[in-house]
């Protein structure tokens, strides 16, 4: 039996806990623990689920065979890394890292290791994206000419330290990459810190022009007093409109309006599911290594622009920074 553990169990590692846990019930895994630094919560969350709990996460590196990390984005290469180097399988919740180098060297020590290195990038499962790319794939929408995304909500205290578009920008950077399967050429960003607690960018618009001629506008901040989570596809014979959140999308054309028949599920419950298959040999990972190297490479650049207020070419971002990533 697979023995499975979680490192940080606030809101994304709560869910993975519990998810975990319905799993281990339908006999799948052996949750067989999870860490947090705030030990009260940790033993709350282990109560709730029935396992056990720890504030150090190295007293579950002996416990597992793989394991989810929900911590901070600035703690993700260390923790990673603890686990890569005791031949643990490791998913990471995205960012991968922090930056690019550090997710490169993650990469590189998973495959000297022989680990599995997964990357959470939970909207990627999200069956209304799956959707989605097959009405892309399939030309309903004919030529692709613009890409819009809304990713707004309110102020969130547990990622006050983390870059908006690093935190949730990142999702319509890889979910946008995933249907164009184009490189992007050049992006440009604007982003600031606006509410008072935040300790980074809240608010941030970012411009990306992709090698296909395709442009993308992507909206989000942590402001806004309700949630909304959207992405607007226009091409030459039609639009597509898709709410994450409701996994729902509407196709506008000259003669019709038609919604998507999709089957919801839960985009985290799939991600964990796709996870554990391929560390049994019979799945091969939704969003490669590559894939969230790229998106972050994007993000990182996209930071960049909004410091420096100018155009980023990729080509130069990438020689600038001495990255190791074919274009």
């Amino acid at each position: 039996m697979l023995k499975v553990g979680v490192v940080g169990v606030g809101n994304m590692g709560f869910h993975h806990t519990r998810i975990y846990s319905e799993l281990t019930e339908k006999g799948l895994v052996e949750l067989a623990g999870i860490a947090d630094i705030n030990y009260e919560r940790a033993l709350r969350v282990a109560k709730t689920f029935k396992t056990r709990a720890f504030k150090d996460y190295k007293e579950l590196i002996r416990l597992v065979d793989a394991v989810s990390i929900a911590t901070p984005t600035e703690t993700h290469r260390d923790i990673a890394l603890e686990f890569i180097n005791a031949e643990k399988h490791v998913l990471v919740e995205k960012p991968i890292a922090s930056n690019v180098k550090e997710a490169q060297e993650l990469v590189k020590k998973a495959e000297e290791k022989h680990v599995v290195l997964m990357m959470g990038h939970v909207e990627r499962y999200n069956p209304a994206v799956v959707k989605l790319r097959e009405i892309v794939k399939n030309n309903l929408l004919g030529e692709i000419v613009t890409i819009t995304a809304r990713r707004v909500g309110p102020f969130n205290p547990r990622v006050a330290k983390t870059s908006i578009i690093v935190d949730l920008a990142i999702h319509d950077i890889d979910v946008i990459n995933s249907l164009l399967d184009f490189h992007v050429l050049s992006v440009y960003a604007r982003s600031r810190r606006v509410h008072p607690n935040s300790l980074e960018d809240d608010y941030g618009l970012i411009t990306l022009s992709y090698e296909n001629q395709v442009d993308a506008v992507i909206e989000t901040n942590r402001l806004t007093p309700y949630k909304m989570r959207t992405l607007e596809v226009v091409g030459s014979k039609g639009i597509a409109i898709l709410n994450y959140l409701e996994q729902k999308i509407t196709i506008y054309d000259e003669e019709w309006i038609r919604e998507a028949i999709i089957q919801k599920e839960e985009p985290l419950k799939l991600e964990l599911l796709n996870f554990i298959r391929v560390l049994q040999g019979v799945d091969k990972p939704v969003v490669t290594k590559e894939q969230a190297l790229y998106a972050l490479l994007i993000s990182e650049a996209a930071l960049e622009s909004s410091r420096r207020n100018k155009l980023i070419l990729i080509k130069d971002f990438v020689v600038e920074k001495n990255y190791k990533i074919a274009l």
